[in-house]
């Protein structure tokens, strides 16, 4: 006789499944032509997807050169500090300098690619814990499958890139998901958090706006504060302080982007001392100034 077992979600396995939420947010997606991208440390809250159609663009972390191909897709996550410049017409040193354009249906790509660079950016998050993965730059080989994916993605916005309907959403998705899935697990490094971990980390995206004490994080983690302080560094390869700063400072770029608050209303409202103190804290962590990213002159 068969034992007929009940299921409240109509699934009819007996087998227990564990599923990774990932809460993927995509903040822009444009196809530019690039004269001059001469950009110095970068290092902003949010994930970034370069491809680029042709030879010539340069990608700097640290000591290390990656000179940048069609056939690669160019992953780098949050807070990864990298700088980008255009063999072509690399004339800046320093500073943010980046002069192009929206692609058009006008344009002819391969005329342009002589000259300019022909360039895909995708800013996105994937929500906490993994917006704070270990920094880098990543790289995937451009499959069949993706460089279908990038053909629709350019030709797409050469005729629309204001409103992203739901199919254009998905298929931008799609493309996203397929190029993180090939990166490995060297990337997800925080994926099996520990839970006294996640519960703080959690706990402090939901209340950055407050001073977060070191020995009252440990506290809800059930640990003293020095061995939660060690075993938080250990595990997500920063300190809680500076943590702490980066998620401050993510949500202020947020704030200062997507709303009409003014550089001191965003830094009272974060808990800063005073907008000075504020403004110190986001060059140090982005590389430049709150009114310089509010103005919206960097890439």
């Amino acid at each position: 006789m068969l034992n007929r077992v009940q299921h409240k979600i109509g699934d009819p396995s007996t087998n227990q499944q564990t599923f990774t939420d990932v809460e993927l947010k995509t903040l822009c997606c444009r196809y530019w032509l690039l004269d001059t991208w001469d950009c110095h440390d970068l290092a902003f809250p949010f994930w970034r997807i370069y491809w680029n159609k042709n030879d010539g663009g340069v990608l700097q972390l640290n000591q290390t050169i990656h000179e940048m191909t069609p056939d690669k897709v160019y992953i780098i996550p949050p807070f990864t500090s990298f700088s980008t410049y255009f063999k072509k017409n690399k004339k800046h040193h320093k500073g943010f300098q980046v002069t192009g354009r929206h692609l058009t249906t006008e344009d002819d790509d391969t005329e342009l690619a002589k000259t300019s660079l022909l360039h895909v950016f995708i800013h996105f998050n994937l929500g906490v814990p993994f917006d704070n993965v270990y920094p880098g730059i990543f790289m995937v080989e451009v499959s069949d499958s993706l460089k279908e994916k990038f053909d629709y993605l350019t030709e797409r916005l050469k005729q629309e890139n204001t409103y992203f309907y739901v199919t254009y959403t998905l298929r931008l998705q799609a493309l996203i998901k397929e190029i993180l899935s090939n990166i490995g697990p060297e990337l997800f490094k925080t994926l099996n958090v520990d839970q006294r971990i996640l519960k703080v980390v959690r706990y402090i995206e939901n209340n950055i706006d407050q001073n977060l004490s070191n020995s009252s994080l440990a506290d809800i983690a059930n640990m003293a504060t020095n061995s939660f302080s060690r075993l938080f560094k250990q595990k997500m390869n920063i300190t809680l302080h500076n943590f702490i700063m980066k998620r401050k400072i993510s949500r202020s770029c947020k704030l200062l982007m997507h709303t009409n608050k003014t550089i001191k209303e965003v830094s009272y409202s974060l808990g800063f001392s005073d907008r000075h103190h504020f403004s110190r804290v986001f060059k140090l962590v982005t590389g430049i100034t709150p009114s310089v990213y509010k103005s919206g002159n960097f890439s």
